[in-house]
């Protein structure tokens, strides 16, 4: 019994430490499949979870612009948004750009997101860097840093955790489901 009453005690002490809704800290994410990412990103979007941004987040990892509320999103002065066209892999395993799925990227992003890109040339190969003064104009600064954030760790691979594997309702277009292959 005595066993039983301090099992319990701890546990409602952990409880109690432990926020109902932690936000989500991207530090270093280079991105993977963007149909896990419009999964993950839906899934936060409806559960009322606000995304730091407090490192690199690259390539489908950036589709979190388009697909978070603004007031529920920031930025630290640590990070950077990184766009390039999307690509799948050929039969010799090369990098081959996909134009569906680089379509379905694009229209993902918020306009702002958009026009910055068009202003450097558009989706390309080459990875796009956002940081500063451009991520500001996009993505609200975070106020303070002492934000108390719980980290969403990487499985192995380039897979979301898998807490943002379950099934979620998907955005149903042909675009997204070929670009659910492509990186």
């Amino acid at each position: 019994m005595r066993i039983a009453t301090l099992c319990l005690g701890a546990s409602l002490a952990v409880g109690a430490i432990v926020p109902a809704a932690a936000d989500v800290l991207i530090r270093s994410d280079t991105g993977g499949m963007i149909g896990d990412y419009v999964t993950r990103w839906q899934r936060v979007r409806e559960s009322g979870e606000r995304v730091v941004i407090d490192g690199t987040c690259l390539s489908a990892c950036t589709i979190v612009v388009g697909m978070i509320p603004r007031d529920r999103i920031c930025a630290t002065r640590n990070a950077a948004l990184g766009f390039h066209a999307a690509w799948l892999p050929d039969q010799a395993g090369r990098r081959v750009t996909s134009p569906v799925a680089t379509r379905a990227l694009w229209g993902l992003y918020p306009g702002s997101v958009r026009r910055w890109i068009a202003r450097r040339g558009g989706l390309t190969p080459t990875m796009l860097m956002m940081r500063g003064r451009d991520l500001a104009a996009v993505v609200p600064p975070c106020e303070g840093t002492a934000r108390r954030v719980a980290s969403a760790p990487r499985s192995a691979g380039n897979a979301p955790p898998r807490s943002y594997r379950r099934a979620s309702r998907a955005i149903a277009t042909p675009a997204v489901a070929e670009a659910a292959m492509a990186r």
